[in-house]
Order: C-alpha cells, then sequence, then structure tokens
C-alpha cells in the first residue's frame, strides 16, 4: 500500500497540532497570526486537518466548545512518524510570492505614480507585522519546549520585516517626485 499524499501544509498542521494537541480554530488562529510563515485560507487549514485524520495522522475528538461541540486533534504514533520523516528531507528556499516587487515592474507599463500609489500602503503592513511580532514573542513564553525555535524564527521575520521596508525607501528613492 503506498503511503498518503502529504503537502507542504500537511506538515505546518501537523506540527501545529504538535504534542499538546489543538482545535481545528486553534490552528486557523494560530495560521493567521503567522502570516509571515505561511498563508493559505482558513477553510484550507480545517480540510487538511479534518484530511489528517482521516488519513490516521490525526485523531480527532469533540469537545465542548462556546457556541457547541469542536473538534480537538491530537496527532498520532504515525503522524509523529511522518513529519519526522519530513524534517530529515532536504530543505528548499522558499517559495517567495512579492506582489511589490511584480508591480515595481510595471511601472513602464501604469507609470511610476501608479504603482507608488498602491505600494505606500504596504508602510502600514509593515508596522502592523511589527505589532503582531512584538505579540508573537509575547505568546512565546507560554510555549516553552519551542521558545527557542520561536524566537529564531521571530528574529528572521523581524529581518524579512526590515528588508522589506528598506527595499520600499529605495524604491521611493528611486522613483519618487524628487528623484531625477
Amino acid at each position: 500500500m503506498s503511503s498518503p499524499r502529504l503537502s507542504p501544509l500537511s506538515f505546518v498542521i501537523l506540527t501545529l497540532v504538535g504534542d499538546v494537541g489543538a482545535g481545528a480554530h486553534d490552528i486557523a488562529l494560530s495560521m493567521q497570526r503567522g502570516r509571515l510563515y505561511w498563508t493559505a485560507a482558513p477553510s484550507q487549514y480545517y480540510a487538511e486537518a479534518k484530511r489528517l485524520a482521516t488519513l490516521g495522522l490525526l485523531d480527532a475528538e469533540q469537545q465542548p466548545g462556546r457556541t457547541g461541540p469542536r473538534t480537538h486533534y491530537r496527532m498520532t504514533d504515525a503522524g509523529r512518524d511522518a513529519l519526522r520523516t519530513w524534517a530529515r528531507t532536504p530543505a528548499q528556499f522558499p517559495k517567495l510570492l512579492q506582489e511589490p516587487a511584480v508591480r515595481l515592474l510595471a511601472t513602464d507599463i501604469v507609470g511610476t505614480g501608479a504603482v507608488l500609489e498602491g505600494l505606500a500602503a504596504l508602510r502600514d503592513d509593515l508596522a502592523a507585522l511589527d505589532a503582531e511580532l512584538d505579540d508573537a514573542e509575547e505568546r512565546a513564553a507560554g510555549l516553552p519546549s519551542r521558545k527557542t525555535a520561536l524566537r529564531l524564527n521571530h528574529r528572521l521575520s523581524r529581518r524579512l520585516v526590515a528588508a522589506q521596508r528598506e527595499w520600499l525607501d529605495e524604491v521611493e528613492a528611486e522613483f519618487g517626485p524628487e528623484a531625477g
């Protein structure tokens, strides 16, 4: 029998469920807070957790919730084995979706003014990401088993946000109204 096809999202879900378990809503909330690391529609997180339970990689049990029963997942031995095997596979440079960079390439078509106008909102988004990282660093204190990994990930994220901000400064300096 062949093993089930697992996607990168499968391993994200297994990692978030971890040793302590998690509800589907908790997984979606974690991913919303961790948008610097992974993005997908919340419905995908719910569906993938359910699929992993069907495959025997997660156990699913109904627990009482605020408005009704909620599904709580725990990793099975098979899930832990799949995660361990995946962790040993060679990592690759992450896939990046750099919409701002594509917008910049469109300056010759739509004009620099239009592109700079669209990019201006990026500053607010970067400030929001800084605030999200502040919150994430505070929440990390409640996860002692992941403290070091979270600290390292947050440092990487801070550098990525800073690099995006520096790039935006450079774009505005090159293409801004006072640029020659």
